[in-house]
């Protein structure tokens, strides 16, 4: 049982107490006040200008997304695009198609993006492993207007969308009863959230330069929260060697420090640096996949594991992978054995081993969903929703939520344990899944924007 208990040594260190979570919720209330003051803070908040809810270069990059556009015109509208581009190459003007013929185009762009305008927004920075240097600073929806017009195409870029943005769309779109959407949120590949913030508490929106019109009647703001970079200078944030370890390989160092703890793309590979570990342990008896003899394992068979294993590779472990271990319920881990077996090449893994795997899963997709949950809370207290309204409708979109067994009821358990949310706040709460939300929500935000353009002619 010495290697059972060596890993859970390790999984300890991913223990992410109540008392955590509550430092954790007080600071993230803090740094998002400080992002709706201010530009250049650690958390952005930046406006979206929807003030109502119902390897390569940025050239190829760009391209590539226009062609996808004329290729889906083809296949699905193929008379109208016949008609109007056959139109629209008869006269030299760039305003070649007339209005009713232009289609208006949502354009879901899941980077930070210091937005200005409905339509008008500059990159910031890549995340999510991306890095195209000659983008950053640029116009994204000039840059795929301009290829779209280079193809001649009947499309309007009408409405820049953050994924969160159109997630908080969707699904109060898409929500049972008359409660508005608060938040949309995203837990898959990457984490973010955009939510409904009173337009008097977005202080900065009167200093941003160049910023674009937008409606003030309705006093409200969506605010894109750029939570994945919460805590990037780690005063609350728990910091494991494998994180840290994780982070300094990384292509983005210092950088998304929340995003590194819990979306899908990252805790993978946290665990595959814990197993890594356990694999080189020094004691034989606590390392992993290492029975000194056949005897050892229950399988009769000693353990091998392949040179080519996805366990010796960056990023070799993909999320879907804890999924599988955490749910398994099957005699002596039987489906743990045969995943290690297919993902990862190991050959005969005792049940021990498969204990111990799952203990580790356990930890870091817990952690995961309990700093989720700090999230969560956050944005329900700093908008008193929790104390206004008897429900408080959350959309959701993203693999981890969707399909990581119990990742809810892990969140649901931390939040009974946040002070100004507790077991009665909690049950205000609604999560709904915006399967998809993000593309929804962009079609019904540009629908908005081209119909409000529009009518200001």
């Amino acid at each position: 049982m010495a290697l059972l208990k060596e890993a859970q040594r390790i999984a300890e260190q991913f223990y992410y107490s109540d008392e955590d979570v509550n430092k954790g919720v007080k600071e993230f209330i803090r740094q998002m006040d400080e992002g709706l003051e201010k530009q250049g803070s650690t958390m952005s908040q930046i406006p979206s200008y929807v003030t109502a809810v119902p390897n390569g270069t940025e050239k190829e990059l760009f391209s590539f997304l226009a062609k996808q556009i004329e290729t889906f015109l083809k296949l699905h509208h193929n008379d109208h695009f016949e008609a109007t581009t056959r139109r629209r190459k008869t006269t030299s003007q760039r305003e070649g198609f007339r209005e009713e013929d232009v289609l208006q185009l949502g354009f879901t762009f899941s980077f930070p993006v210091n937005q200005m305008g409905i339509n008008k927004g500059q990159l910031a920075r890549w995340t999510k492993g991306f890095d195209i240097d000659d983008a950053i600073g640029k116009d994204v929806c000039a840059l795929l207007q301009g290829e779209i017009d280079a193809l001649h195409l009947p499309v309007k870029v009408a409405a820049l969308v953050n994924d969160t943005v159109g997630t908080l769309m969707a699904r109060s779109y898409t929500s049972p009863g008359k409660t508005g959407t608060l938040l949309g949120a995203i837990f898959g590949t990457g984490t973010n959230g955009a939510y409904v913030e009173k337009l008097s508490r977005v202080k900065k929106m009167d200093s941003l330069e160049g910023g674009g019109a937008y409606d003030k009647s309705t006093g409200l703001m969506i605010v894109n929260t750029e939570w994945g970079s919460f805590d990037n200078h780690m005063s609350v944030l728990p910091n494991t060697v494998y994180d840290k370890a994780l982070d300094d390989e990384s292509v983005n160092p210092g950088i998304q420090m929340f995003e590194k703890r819990v979306s899908g793309m990252f805790l993978g590979e946290i665990l595959r640096r814990t197993m890594l570990t356990m694999f080189s342990h020094d004691d034989a008896h606590s390392a992993l996949f290492k029975d000194a003899t056949s005897k050892d394992n229950d399988t009769m068979s000693t353990t091998t594991v392949a040179d080519d294993s996805a366990l010796f590779k960056q990023w070799g472990i993909d999320t879907s992978f804890l999924s599988i271990v955490e749910e398994d319920s099957s005699d002596h881990l039987r489906i743990t054995k045969q995943t290690l077996e297919r993902d990862l090449g190991v050959s005969a893994p005792s049940t021990e081993d498969c204990e111990a795997v799952k203990a580790l899963v356990h930890a870091i997709g817990k952690r995961a969903a309990r700093l989720s949950a700090v999230a969560i809370a956050a944005v329900v207290i700093s908008t008193n929703k929790i104390k206004e309204d008897d429900l408080v409708d959350i959309g959701v979109d993203g693999s981890l939520v969707e399909y990581y067994p119990n990742f809810e009821g892990h969140i649901r358990d931390a939040l009974r344990t946040i002070d100004g949310v507790g077991s009665e706040g909690e049950k205000k709460i609604r999560i709904g899944l915006a399967k998809d939300g993000s593309g929804l929500g962009a079609a019904l935000i540009a629908l908005v924007a081209g119909a409000t353009t529009n009518a200001s002619k």
